[in-house]
């Protein structure tokens, strides 16, 4: 439920989209489907632009999934929860959490970290070229990069609708008081500014791939550009955002913004070699 005020805006979404008694489907886990499935779709699209085989999609389909869920959760276990997750070491492979009766309950995995999602595609993208395309680790990357950045958008709007990882006290007009946390004071809503920084990314990147052929067959910029945009986004993000771990409190930069400066790094690198190497054309 919303209810808007002068300064605030009340926040209470149900973070289940239905139960069906011991298993609930969540808005968080929804929109991280739809977000691979539209990604599908637009890699699809891409893919008969430029004439490239097709049938290599179903193969990368099943190599991001299995990597990014994977990555993200052992990112989020060994990065933010390690503490926890030493002491429930079921809850790290399964998508399970104990209920307020002391029972379990299927609830999907209720912490995924978008840096170990990022190292985990890395990592599969290495092997499915190698395996699969026979074409650069770059070639692929370069067009994986633009529907992750939608899909970054989607999980984003999930942690909306479960009132988690939001921002610090504020007295715009837009904050959210999440009442679903016991919440008294407006927030910043990061999960939003987080998300819109990701669409501009997903547009930008869309919008070169299919206008400025100079720049998609530059091996490695697209990937630079979509790694220096997205985690600019979640750097600058992370100042005001409530820190999601206690070990974060003294620390002048969070978790998240360290774990950003690499990537920031390797995408400008990335950005700069493309420019000055040749364009790289592919036999259909």
């Amino acid at each position: 439920m919303i209810v808007s005020t002068l300064l605030s805006i009340h926040w209470n979404a149900n973070p289940e989209f239905f139960s069906l008694g011991p298993i609930s489907v969540r808005w968080y886990g929804l929109m991280f489907a739809l977000g691979f499935l539209f990604g599908y779709q637009i890699m699809y699209k891409m893919f008969k632009f430029e004439k490239s085989n097709t049938e290599w999609l179903d193969k990368l389909f099943i190599y991001t999934i299995v990597a990014t869920i994977v990555g993200a959760r052992l990112g989020h276990v060994f990065f933010y929860g390690w503490s926890y997750y030493s002491q429930h070491l079921l809850e790290i492979v399964l998508p399970i959490a104990k209920g307020e009766t002391g029972a379990y309950k299927f609830v999907g995995y209720q912490g995924l970290a978008s840096h170990g999602g990022g190292i985990g595609i890395a990592l599969a993208i290495y092997f499915y070229s190698k395996n699969v395309t026979k074409r650069s680790m770059l070639w692929t990357l370069d067009r994986l990069i633009i529907p992750t950045a939608l899909v970054g958008a989607m999980i984003r709007t999930g942690n909306l609708m479960n009132s988690e990882i939001y921002g610090v006290a504020t007295n715009l007009p837009w904050g959210f008081i999440f009442e679903r946390n016991h919440e008294i004071v407006a927030k910043h809503p990061t999960q939003i500014y987080e998300a819109l920084g990701y669409l501009v990314v997903f547009g930008s990147s869309l919008w070169m791939f299919f206008k400025t052929k100079e720049l998609k067959d530059r091996e490695g910029f697209m990937i630079g550009f979509g790694f220096v945009g997205i985690f600019v986004v979640r750097f600058f993000v992370e100042f005001i955002k409530e820190n999601q771990e206690a070990f974060e409190a003294g620390m002048s930069l969070n978790m998240g913004q360290l774990l950003s400066i690499p990537f920031i790094l390797v995408g400008a690198f990335l950005m700069y070699r493309a420019l000055k190497r040749p364009p790289v054309i592919y036999n259909v």
